[in-house]
């Protein structure tokens, strides 16, 4: 009994170290301006600009391949946003970039298939629903990314504008200021 504990306790000890080891060898930096850029990003994972997502955008910008004009649903408070953070000039969104009102999915009920398609295709999964089930959007999560119109074989999605009304308006969000880039790797 006593030399079962002993063995268990050297392995787990010996894995402890390799683990341990391990985590310090083979540590991966985050880049830091495409976090700070990523947080400027509104998260809708919508791929309006051309990447997957928004992560994959604000690396593209921070390595310099793609210009910080392309997020549509952020519009023209992110590109000033971004431009303030990197120390460039604000510039017009992309023209082919269609700037839209901030809506919501809807899907009609009387006309939903129960496909599952629209749940796939959704990147925060704001629509609920199984195969062969009526679907509904939750309000509350949908991004208004347009993903779920083009898989659903019957068009039963309809994107309906986001209203303000007295429930639902807040003040905007301020800039804050962030530490401009390019000034932190001038001083360093």
């Amino acid at each position: 009994m006593l030399s079962a504990i002993l063995t268990i306790t050297i392995l787990a000890l010996l894995f402890g170290l390799l683990l341990g080891y391990a985590a310090v060898k083979f540590h991966i930096e985050g880049d830091p301006v495409a976090d700070q850029i990523d947080s400027l990003l509104p998260q809708t994972q919508c791929g309006q600009c051309g990447h997957p997502g928004c992560r994959p955008y604000a690396e593209a910008i921070a390595a310099g391949e793609d210009e910080i004009n392309k997020c549509a649903p952020g519009g023209e408070e992110t590109i000033i946003a971004l431009a303030d953070l990197l120390g460039r000039d604000p510039i017009p969104m992309d023209e082919s970039i269609e700037e839209r009102p901030p809506s919501v999915a809807y899907i009609k009920e009387n006309e939903c298939i129960g496909c599952t398609l629209c749940i796939q295709a959704c990147p925060v999964d704001a629509i609920l629903g199984a195969a062969k089930q009526m679907h509904t959007v939750i309000e509350s999560e949908c991004t208004g990314c347009e993903l779920c119109l083009p898989p659903c074989p019957v068009e039963c999605i309809v994107m309906e504008p986001i209203h303000a009304n007295y429930e639902s308006w807040s003040w905007p969000y301020p800039i804050t200021a962030h530490r401009n880039v390019a000034q932190a790797q001038e001083a360093s």
